[in-house]
């Protein structure tokens, strides 16, 4: 289906100043005509009266970013996608299948114009906007539990910025174009999430050449995020839709392992810190070794510097403050 976009139609104004000058003017003759018993030209003044109205139908106002999805007798017709006035075949009829959807997403909030109107104790549905919105939105989906490449459930949220660019496609190629992107989004995130391990973690291809990397969810949120997008719009394309941006909103692991996976992360950080202090005890250790003998303050045999190295890694690596022992006796 290709977009036809009407834009020589924009004679709105013409039309209603005409239309109202038409009914005066059928008013006036229509009184002149029963004064003077001409009665067949009142018929006819009066039948306009009666249904000249019918143009006012095919007045339409199109706001900026704002666009109509016309059809006569179930033929596409056009688009009018320009802001302005227009008057349009009064049978023409504006086509939004989309209009009552409501998506976790900007455009989509609810307000007192989309509420049901009571009248005499019976719920009447408001009037539905048949216009397509032309503006950048965001999609914010709800959040899923997905398994990472390692197997580990992890909850994750996108929000997707998009735009409708080919409203033909839009209304006719698919069903509910909303709803239709809602769900390739759920798609495409299971997809690529899939790929990659909640964190760093060994012998892991996540770009898909055949060699380990270090690429993550948490590490590499950029890649994911841009990958999510792709995806996204190789699949809604046919739905004239354009994917502008993805955006990873929330990332966590399932609460089923969450306290698991928190005493492990600290148990890493714990080793870590561990063996940075132990590097550098042993290179404090090995620095006054040195120092001793090059300034010849005192010649310790093996023994000695076995129990002096001793000594020094306990009370640098200790977690508490070491309590010094004086000799005040022989070295030896």
């Amino acid at each position: 289906m290709t977009e036809k976009v009407l834009s020589r139609s924009r004679n709105g104004f013409l039309v209603l100043g005409l239309s109202i000058l038409l009914y005066v003017a059928s008013t006036l003759l229509t009184i002149y005509c029963i004064a003077r018993n001409i009665y067949w030209l009142a018929v006819i003044c009066i039948v306009y009266l009666c249904f000249g109205w019918v143009l006012w139908l095919g007045l339409k106002v199109i706001k900026p970013q704002e666009a109509l999805v016309l059809t006569l007798f179930g033929k596409y017709v056009g688009t009018l996608k320009d802001e302005g006035f227009y008057f349009v075949n009064p049978f023409c009829v504006a086509v939004n299948p989309a209009a009552k959807t409501r998506l976790n997403q900007s455009g989509d909030v609810s307000s007192d114009e989309n509420k049901p109107i009571v009248v005499n104790g019976q719920v009447t549905n408001p009037i539905v906007n048949r216009k397509i919105s032309l503006k950048i939105m965001t999609l914010n989906n709800s959040r899923q539990k997905i398994n990472d490449c390692l197997g580990n459930p992890i909850e994750i949220g996108i929000a997707v910025i998009w735009r409708v660019v080919d409203t033909a496609k839009a209304v006719f190629e698919v069903d509910n174009y909303k709803e239709y992107l809602s769900l390739q989004c759920d798609s495409a995130l299971r997809n690529v999430v899939r790929l990659y391990p909640y964190d760093v973690a060994p012998n892991v291809d996540t770009t898909g050449d055949g060699i380990a990397d270090d690429g993550s969810l948490r590490g590499s949120s950029e890649i994911v995020a841009g990958r999510i997008k792709d995806e996204i719009q190789q699949k809604v394309a046919q739905a004239g839709i354009e994917i502008i941006e993805a955006r990873i909103t929330y990332l966590a692991y399932a609460p089923e392992i969450a306290a698991v996976m928190l005493q492990r992360q600290q148990a890493s950080a714990i080793i870590d810190a561990r063996k940075m202090i132990v590097d550098g005890a042993v290179g404090m250790v090995e620095m006054a070794l040195d120092r001793l003998s090059e300034n010849k303050i005192v010649e310790l045999d093996d023994e000695r510097k076995a129990a002096m190295v001793s000594n020094l890694l306990v009370v640098l690596c200790g977690n508490h403050d070491a309590q010094p022992v004086v000799n005040s006796g022989s070295l030896y």
